[in-house]
């Protein structure tokens, strides 16, 4: 097994960690990477399809790059949302496990800056970091990336915006000799901007895992619903899907709110996910749903980033993406490792016509998922009845002329 590994010229203690993580063979996108990224001669951009393995492509070689003679920031690793880079963090701490020396440091936004300041006063070698939080600690002058060798962009796409404001800012502070490697799930037009503003002239491009995002073993459907009944028939498909695991996107926060809410009434395990709850809220939630504690997330696209937990069996777009991005994004949150997962699109009629396009566009097939009888959904309904009934708590203080009837 790790003889594949070793073929791509990675060390023995990384070896071992990953031998002991039980990574069978490299994926694509790795065989791809690791060896350019090791030669450590230019510019990189690499495209592969969420849960591909790309942060192990682009994390061993840079931990084995590494000096650990030198005490200075030699790599920065940019990521859209806290929830990525401390997925991130966790697969690079589990990585080095046999590498005691190279110092990692996660410095994201949503938590206090204090501690991370003081993290920083001490040796570091790796920090992970989102824009924002990194661009002020660059203002603050707690972070010194003059000797930085290495700037990765992950997930370059899901923070376009983001960089076009900050990479100027964060380059500025970097030698003029550093190489970027760029990794994204899909590249729009802003992403091929940035790479022609940014990167070198000669800067080395693969993909990997692009044929169709149908081969990552995802089922994609669609079905069609009434907006009166949109609500039943999301409920009818969770009730058939108990006991499992999934996510459901929504386009807005006020949407997330609502949805969750009423999945609650009707006693489904579940709990909310966007951008305006507080950091410490998303982070409980997110733990409640990688233990298990929680079946479904109801989330926001940009919320839901950094979700690597590999038991998702489903993920539900309650509204059609804007972007074709969004979807692949959305999509590739289930099938993960080389597991199945379903994708069920819920669409009103006016909107089946934009399927081709994202079949057009993506290279996937959709199928049609037949909408239950009003049969089925009463008698769903009647089922969640019963339900709410039966974990409601009985009111004790009850009168005593009820007691005599």
């Amino acid at each position: 097994m790790s003889k594949q590994f070793a073929d791509l010229g990675i060390s023995a203690p990384l070896l071992k960690a990953i031998t002991e993580l039980k990574f069978v063979a490299p994926t694509e996108i790795q065989t791809k990477t690791i060896p350019v990224l090791l030669s450590n001669t230019t510019d990189f951009v690499g495209l592969a399809k969420t849960g591909t393995g790309k942060t192990a492509a682009f994390g061993l070689p840079l931990l084995q790059l590494i000096d650990i003679n030198s005490a200075v920031v030699q790599a920065v690793i940019l990521v859209p949302t806290r929830e990525l880079g401390h997925q991130i963090f966790s697969n690079l701490e589990a990585f080095a496990k046999h590498l005691p020396q190279v110092s990692i440091a996660a410095t994201c936004g949503g938590i206090p800056i204090k501690p991370q300041i003081e993290r920083l006063a001490t040796p570091t070698h790796i920090v992970v970091a989102t824009p924002g939080r990194l661009i002020d600690l660059i203002q603050r002058k707690a972070i010194n990336l003059k000797e930085t060798k290495f700037l990765i962009l992950d997930e370059a796409d899901e923070m376009v915006t983001i960089l076009k404001e900050s990479l100027d800012e964060i380059i500025a502070e970097l030698p003029k000799n550093h190489k970027t490697f760029l990794f994204s799930a899909t590249m729009p037009g802003t992403i091929k901007q940035l790479i022609q503003n940014y990167l070198n002239k000669n800067v080395v491009q693969v993909s990997a895992d692009m044929q169709t995002i149908g081969n990552q073993g995802i089922d994609h459907q669609y079905i069609v619903v009434d907006p009166i009944e949109k609500l039943d028939v999301l409920m009818h498909f969770l009730t058939s899907k108990e006991g499992e695991r999934g996510i459901i996107f929504c386009k807005t926060k006020a949407a997330v709110n609502k949805l969750a809410k009423n999945l609650a009434i009707n006693r489904f395990s579940s709990g909310a996910l966007h951008g305006s709850l507080s950091q410490g809220i998303r982070d409980r939630i997110m733990e409640q749903f990688r233990e298990g504690h929680i079946n479904i997330l109801v989330a926001t696209d940009l919320a839901a980033r950094g979700i690597d937990v590999k038991e998702i069996s489903y993920v539900v777009n309650y509204h059609l993406p804007d972007v074709y991005e969004a979807y692949v994004h959305r999509s590739g949150r289930t099938a993960r490792a080389g597991a199945k997962g379903l994708s069920l699109t819920v669409l009103q009629a006016e909107e089946v016509v934009e399927i081709a396009d994202f079949e057009k566009e993506l290279g996937i097939k959709f199928s049609k998922l037949k909408k239950p009888s009003l049969d089925n959904i009463e008698e769903n309904n009647t089922l969640l009845w019963a339900k709410k009934i039966f974990k409601t708590k009985p009111n004790h203080e009850v009168s005593e002329d009820f007691k005599k009837v």
